[in-house]
C-alpha cells in the first residue's frame, strides 16, 4: 500500500490538463479545506475530488 500515491495520479493529471485547456485556473491540494480536494476554484467556490483506482 505504500506504493499507492495520493497526489499527482494519472487521473488527476488528466483532469488538470483538461480543466487548464478549457481555460479554468485552479489551486492544488489546499490544506485549509476539509477533505482532500484535488482541484480548487477559489473564484467560483467549487472543488473537484478525483477518485482514481489503484
Amino acid at each position: 500500500m505504500s506504493a499507492v500515491r495520493s497526489i499527482n495520479t494519472k487521473t488527476e493529471l488528466a483532469a488538470r490538463r483538461l480543466t487548464h485547456k478549457l481555460g479554468y485556473r485552479f489551486r492544488l491540494h489546499r490544506k485549509d479545506l476539509s477533505g482532500r480536494s484535488n482541484l480548487t476554484f477559489p473564484g467560483k467556490q467549487r472543488v473537484i475530488f478525483v477518485h482514481g483506482c489503484f
